[in-house]
């Protein structure tokens, strides 16, 4: 897979660790718990979105772009990010924020990612939940395009084919470290979304040979849409990289047990796994993506879903600035 002949800005502080977590596979009674610290990407905070935005933004600037616009929720970490790699490179960026969830909890309206995105300098927009945001997206540049603009779109979550490519890397850096580590990984878990990054991972480690399955624990879609959605994105990647044969769809798994009453809304599982996961690794997880994902992994050890002896990387995908939009259900969870 040769990645450079692809336009590449570089924003990531990369190779992120791939560490164990002794102590909550201690507390667990095991599998053998990794991280893989996508937390920890260095822009903006980090996360899962650095990598997507170095091929993104890459091709925004081998377009001529001057604006970059994207969308996502309120709490949207992929904005902040976007926000912040479009300041680096000296770029326009307007950010769509859809209301999914219906509150007036200020902490979350006006806290966390939103405080960023502004710090950042990116112009915000709102729109109600349940609004066709790509459609939005498209007329916000076509009416840039009026004035003169060079807009470029990024999709929500920076889930595309182009975005997918920071998650090939991944897996290609992944891989690679546990070869120097003679780590031998049996899966890999995530938090997945809008499916670039577990597509990106899929399409890398199958076009890799590496025999690595990877779960994604949907925060949103149910497991069918979901399953559909990122072998949709990953037969698409792998194209695009020329990958051989495509992707089975029994590469692409998804479990949706997990969401609770909906996207961004707090389970007492996913307060169990950020509680659990800062106070036993002193590793701060998110509300939405990586909090309910670890709470997926937490509760399928415990039904027995993995092998005491087998190894299990928990790819973090950041968004510990979004704790900042939920001070009260923690503060809730402390009063009980």
């Amino acid at each position: 897979m040769h990645l450079s002949r692809f336009p590449r800005v570089r924003l990531t502080h990369a190779p992120t660790a791939l560490h164990p977590l002794p102590n909550l596979s201690r507390h667990l009674g095991g599998p053998r718990l990794w991280i893989k610290r996508d937390d920890c990407t260095g822009l903006a905070s980090g996360g899962n979105k650095t990598r997507k935005l170095e091929f993104l933004m890459g091709e925004a600037q081998a377009q001529g772009a001057d604006h970059v616009i994207t969308q996502g929720a309120v709490q949207s970490n992929h904005v902040r990010q976007t926000a912040a790699a479009a300041a680096m490179l000296g770029l326009k960026c307007t950010g769509l924020l859809e209301h999914r969830i219906k509150t007036d909890d200020r902490d979350y309206l006006a806290s966390g990612n939103v405080m960023l995105d502004q710090l950042f300098g990116a112009a915000l927009e709102q729109r109600a939940g349940g609004t066709d945001m790509q459609a939005e997206l498209e007329a916000l540049a076509e009416r840039l395009r009026a004035g003169g603009a060079k807009p470029y779109l990024i999709p929500g979550g920076g889930s595309n084919r182009v975005g997918a490519l920071g998650y090939v890397t991944c897996a290609i850096e992944m891989l690679g470290q546990a070869n120097d580590l003679g780590l031998r990984i049996d899966h890999v878990v995530h938090a997945t979304g809008s499916t670039g990054t577990q597509a990106g991972l899929v399409a890398g480690l199958e076009g890799l040979n590496s025999g690595i399955p990877v779960l994604g624990i949907s925060v949103r879609a149910p497991r069918e849409a979901q399953e559909a959605n990122v072998h949709r994105l990953a037969e698409a990647t792998a194209d695009y990289i020329g990958v051989r044969g495509g992707i089975a769809k029994s590469a692409v798994q998804a479990n949706s047990d997990y969401v609770g009453d909906g996207y961004g809304i707090a389970t007492p599982g996913m307060i169990e796994a950020v509680e659990l996961t800062a106070r036993l690794e002193g590793i701060l997880l998110d509300p939405v993506y990586s909090g309910k994902g670890m709470a997926g992994l937490i509760d399928l050890v415990r039904r027995g879903r993995f092998r005491p002896d087998e190894n299990v990387v928990f790819l973090h995908t950041g968004g510990s600035v979004g704790l900042f939009g939920y001070v009260k259900t923690f503060a809730a969870q402390g009063d009980g």
